[in-house]
């Protein structure tokens, strides 16, 4: 094999995060070391894994380490493990380039970030390797891979453009990666600023991290020997009695990459037929990695503390994606391949409970902590509501989890499902709501004033999602749930014929006249308003028709249904009008206002705003100029 030396550029994109890394994260340096060290993990866990199936890659060497190596009369650090290892062309793949799909996002985030907030953001975009030239000026990696003996790999650079890299021999499989560290980082080779920080940060590593130490034998002798830095207990396979809040916090942001606390721990034993240990964390914010796209979901899968998968999607449904966390099983078969593991019914009844477990844990949050709940539901409540159409078996359970404001809210504030039904009065049966882009848009909405005037609440609901989950939820808790703005609504007195017949002629020059209206008719929600705009129950209503043609989905607008209050002076004066002078052009103009008012008022546009515009300009005007305020 040829051992030429190449000098090849890094990619464009990064060099500009090598830049940042580099000048901007230095409050929080030490976080390369639990980086190089997670990434040494992950190499052993892949080569222990593959040799389930293939044991010559192991080449007898079962004593899984890594050890850190520093070197006061060098100035380095090394870092190394006996994991899977590199060959010379995924080390060119790997370490001259970065997650391909996440650059730019990542670019941008640090850019956006505080000075605070940037460390969290190396983990979770899987730059944790160039972390190392926060502390290094030069950066060297031996690697080889393994049940690949015959020729290892060297990789250098200096973090500023370039790498070297050239085939040399390497005896055993694994990877050194050795740290030139630059002058002022020379604390990271004293040893108890090394324990100190596998302590706080990798403590909870399942492969020992040891570090050769001067201490003194029986005999007062001093003798090197090799000292385990880590406790390497598992969390999960510890009593929850055992575990304290800082070291159940610590492993949280170990294998999420966030900084911050969790908002719940969720720590059990799963027993009878099926054993199991459960280890998970709720987010009190939403996780940095799903706002940008959709990352992969589900908790760490063990089978005997041997790391099966980093992401058991069979584990969790996706709307719980933003549980973070560790399953160990030790009933599932330990060579089972992946394609058997997704159709495993063992499985199925972990995630029977892992589901139980989360929206029990929810609620306990939800109503033992209600500020954090409400936090946490602000910025996941979204993904939260997509097991209200997914998850038929415990969509009454999510619905109960569910957050909203409401016309007897403060804006701000939110009810609950439970809460509302709890205080609907006994002539209410139906629980109401009315959909929209935002509260100030859609509070104050015509078709909300028969419930004011009746005291009812309503649930205002101003996410997107709510309109596709929505169908899903037909009713909670024995009763339906209903649109302020579809259909006949419950209680109300029927209007007397001989009324209806006194507007049959308007309503018929209405129809004629307007576009797009199926019907014009009297109604028995309008207070206040003039007119307002309906759907029929079942039909798509407006704000849907705006999420979808934002979507680029828009159909044929659906014909609404023109309600009109009856009593309402304008109503009363374009009804005489109409009666006495038909062709008036005045009764089209006023005709048109009540329709593009009620468009308006729901929160559509107009097709045609300046024809409102001088509509509404020449009524100002000749009211204005008869000095009588008529109007008309």
């Amino acid at each position: 094999m040829s051992s030429h030396q190449e000098t090849l550029e890094f990619k464009s994109e990064l060099r500009q995060v090598l830049n940042i890394i580099t000048h901007s994260l230095y409050s929080h340096k030490e976080v390369f070391l639990r980086e190089l060290i997670s990434n040494a993990s992950d190499a052993i866990d892949t080569v222990r894994f593959n040799s389930l199936s293939n044991e010559e890659m192991l080449e007898g060497n079962r004593e899984w380490k890594i050890k850190l190596i520093p070197d006061t009369a060098a100035g380095t650090l090394t870092i190394t493990d006996n994991g899977i290892g590199m060959s010379r062309e995924t080390v060119v793949e790997n370490l001259g380039t970065i997650a391909r799909s996440g650059t730019k996002a990542f670019l941008e985030s640090l850019k956006a970030a505080g000075s605070g907030e940037r460390p969290e953001l190396i983990g979770q975009f899987g730059v944790g390797f160039y972390s190392a030239f926060m502390v290094a000026d030069r950066v060297t990696v031996l690697s080889r891979m393994a049940g690949d003996p015959t020729m290892g790999v060297r990789w250098e650079s200096d973090g500023q453009g370039s790498f070297t890299v050239e085939s040399v021999p390497k005896a055993t499989r694994g990877t050194d990666i050795i740290l030139h560290l630059k002058e002022d980082e020379k604390d990271f080779l004293e040893p108890w600023t090394l324990r100190r920080l596998v302590k706080q940060f990798s403590d909870f590593i399942e492969h020992p991290v040891v570090m050769d130490v001067e201490k003194e034998n029986d005999k007062k002798e001093k003798e090197i020997v090799e000292e385990t830095l880590n406790s390497r207990k598992a969390l999960w396979l510890r009593s929850k009695a055992d575990v304290t809040t800082e070291e159940y916090n610590a492993f949280y942001q170990q294998i999420s990459g966030d900084f911050t606390e969790p908002a719940k721990v969720i720590h059990y034993t799963g027993e009878g037929t099926t054993e199991f240990k459960v280890l998970l964390f709720i987010p009190g914010h939403k996780p940095f990695d799903m706002q940008f796209g959709e990352p992969k979901y589900g908790p760490k899968l063990y089978i005997r503390r041997v790391l099966i998968m980093d992401h058991c999607e069979q584990l969790l449904p996706p709307y719980l994606r933003f549980v973070r966390g560790v399953v160990d099983s030790s009933d599932l078969p330990l060579n089972v391949s992946r394609e058997l593991l997704q159709q495993n019914p063992l499985l199925e009844r972990i995630q029977r409970n892992l589901v139980k477990s989360v929206l029990k844990a929810l609620e306990e949050m939800k109503t033992s902590s209600p500020e954090a709940y409400s936090t946490f539901f602000k910025e996941l409540g979204g993904v939260l509501k997509e097991g209200i159409a997914t998850d038929h078996t415990n969509r009454e359970q999510v619905a109960d989890l569910m957050l909203y404001e409401s016309i007897n809210t403060e804006s701000g504030k939110t009810t609950s499902l439970p809460e509302y039904v709890g205080a609907m009065p006994a002539e209410q049966k139906d629980i109401y709501y009315l959909t929209g882009e935002n509260r100030a848009l859609i509070e104050h909405a015509p078709t909300l004033e028969i419930f004011r005037s009746r005291g009812w609440d309503v649930i205002l609901m101003t996410d997107p999602i709510d309109e596709f989950v929505l169908p899903s939820l037909h009713e909670y808790r024995g009763k339906h749930l209903k649109a302020a703005d579809k259909g006949d609504l419950e209680g109300s007195d029927a209007i007397p014929e001989e009324e209806k017949k006194k507007f049959e002629g308007l309503f018929g020059y209405m129809k004629q006249t307007l576009p797009g209206i199926q019907e014009v008719r009297l109604s028995s929600r309008l207070k206040e308003s003039a007119s307002c705009l309906v759907s029929e129950e079942g039909a798509l209503g407006a704000n849907m028709e705006r999420i979808m043609a934002k979507l680029g989905q828009a159909g044929k607008a659906s014909e609404r249904i023109l309600e009109l209050n009856g009593n309402h002076p304008v109503v009363q004066a374009v009804l005489a009008l109409h009666a006495k002078a038909p062709d008036d052009p005045r009764c089209e103009r006023v005709v048109r206002l009540l329709y593009e008012q009620a468009i308006i008022a729901e929160g559509s546009k107009l097709v045609d705003p300046q024809g409102f515009a001088r509509r509404v300009n020449d009524l100002i005007a000749r009211d204005l100029s008869d000095g009588t305020g008529a109007g008309m």
